[in-house]
């Protein structure tokens, strides 16, 4: 199985449809952004485990999309971290190895406190009824709990991570919000990975009410604590780390 870089767009096996050159440049833009998306949705529900080497013009024909923006997702999934590139050529769905979480989390850590001071800031300075961004994360945090009454892990771990993005929305800082994107795929596969304790679900709830009160310094060390733990967590449950 080979992902060749340079293959052509045409004779992909898929149904008839425009060649990937005579597709107009925001189409294949937004037909990119969905591949991507949908690649990155099975990496991280493990439909494409770890290791697997993912073929150009199969995922094309799974996905139902031409070559060209599937070779563009794949791409750009490699620039997230989610797949690497075989030494001669061709992707593969990239493991974490214990150095990966460790360094991940290095840098997932300040982001994560610095958003959760940033949203109590926000919600602090913000006239009643202003901000409509503490509703969401009311709205992830209870989409969670009712994924895990459920044990419906792949949809809680959705909700977790909303959880953690909507933090970053409500921050209200773009340049924070464009770093985080570049982790998203990683966290959610991590998050995927690991166990999701019942403290660590009670701690989000903390940080919840922190930053919907305005209280920066509560909201940042809530967060600390849970990123903290969530590493100790994956840790173990990923390592066998006592």
């Amino acid at each position: 199985m080979a992902y060749v870089a340079g293959s052509s767009a045409g004779r992909d096996g898929t149904r008839p449809g425009p060649r990937g050159g005579d597709v107009p440049p925001a189409e294949r833009t937004s037909l990119s952004a969905r591949a991507r998306d949908a690649v990155r949705q099975r990496i991280v529900d493990r439909r494409y485990p770890q290791g697997a080497r993912l073929v150009e013009r199969e995922v094309a024909e799974e996905l139902r999309m031409s070559r060209v923006p599937v070779r563009e997702a794949l791409r750009a999934l490699v620039g997230e971290g989610l797949l690497e590139l075989l030494p001669h050529s061709g992707v593969r769905v990239r493991r974490l190895e214990r150095a990966d979480v460790e360094h991940l989390y290095e840098v997932w850590e300040p982001l994560a406190v610095q958003a959760s001071r940033l949203a109590a800031r926000r919600v602090a300075r913000a006239a009643p009824g202003e901000l409509p961004g503490t509703t969401a994360l009311r709205s992830s945090l209870d989409r969670a709990e009712q994924a895990a009454r459920a044990d419906e892990g792949a949809r809680e771990v959705a909700a977790h991570t909303a959880f953690h993005e909507d933090i970053v929305a409500l921050s209200g800082n773009p340049m924070l919000a464009r770093t985080m994107e570049q982790l998203s795929g990683q966290l959610q596969l991590l998050f995927g990975m690991r166990e999701e304790p019942e403290h660590m679900r009670a701690q989000h709830a903390v940080m919840f009410r922190y930053i919907a009160a305005g209280d920066e310094e509560s909201a940042a060390a809530s967060t600390l604590l849970h990123v903290r733990d969530s590493r100790t967590v994956a840790l173990r449950s990923l390592f066998d780390d006592a």
